[in-house]
């Protein structure tokens, strides 16, 4: 069994070390790598975090843009994709991914409605259902509903393309350890 993911951001960050104590070998993919031609990285999984919208935090939505059709490559492929928050308010965040999604910023702490029979609702399980922290909600979307707020505003949403999993989240916390492990575990790599 293979346990590698990739990475999406500016520089080294706490959430790279996180993924590698998950047991899931860790390649940091910057801006410039994701946008260059020549950049072949392998991998089971992808995970693009928290802020990717907001220029203050990070510069890698126009490489995720210039990105996209690689990006549906991998998911088509057989790569899994993570998305978190975008952090931003601007409504085009998420047009570089494969299926329509509109990101409402908002931060907020609420209760949340777990599809419990969805494998990948092992996203939560080191939380408290009873209060999660989130940066937004999806209020259009393409996909299955995974996580929901107890007022029913989508916080998790799952698209298989291709031999591939998306998934997108409004998730203001790390993953669980269990989860991390599992979408990064695949008996092969997928070139991005």
């Amino acid at each position: 069994m293979i346990r590698k993911g990739g990475l999406a951001w500016d520089c080294a960050t706490p959430f790279k070390r996180y993924i590698e104590d998950c047991g899931v070998q860790c390649e940091l993919i910057t801006p410039q790598m994701m946008a260059a031609p020549y950049y072949r990285g392998k991998m089971v999984s992808m995970i693009i975090p928290t802020g990717f919208g907001n220029l203050a935090y990070s510069s890698l939505l126009p490489a995720l843009r210039a990105s996209s059709k690689r990006i549906e490559k991998f998911l088509k492929n057989g790569g899994n994709l993570l998305v978190f928050g975008a952090m931003s308010p601007k409504p085009d965040a998420y047009d570089w991914m494969p299926v329509p999604v509109t990101y409402v910023n908002e931060y907020f702490s609420t209760p949340v409605v777990v599809d419990p029979h969805n494998p990948h609702a092992r996203i939560m399980d080191d939380f408290d259902l009873s209060s999660i922290e989130c940066d937004g909600y999806f209020s259009e979307f393409c996909g299955e509903v995974l996580a929901t707020t107890d007022d029913g505003r989508a916080i998790m949403i799952s698209n298989e393309i291709g031999k591939g999993t998306l998934l997108v989240a409004s998730l203001h916390e790390y993953p669980s350890r269990g989860f991390i492990s599992g979408f990064s575990s695949g008996e092969t790599e997928t070139l991005f």
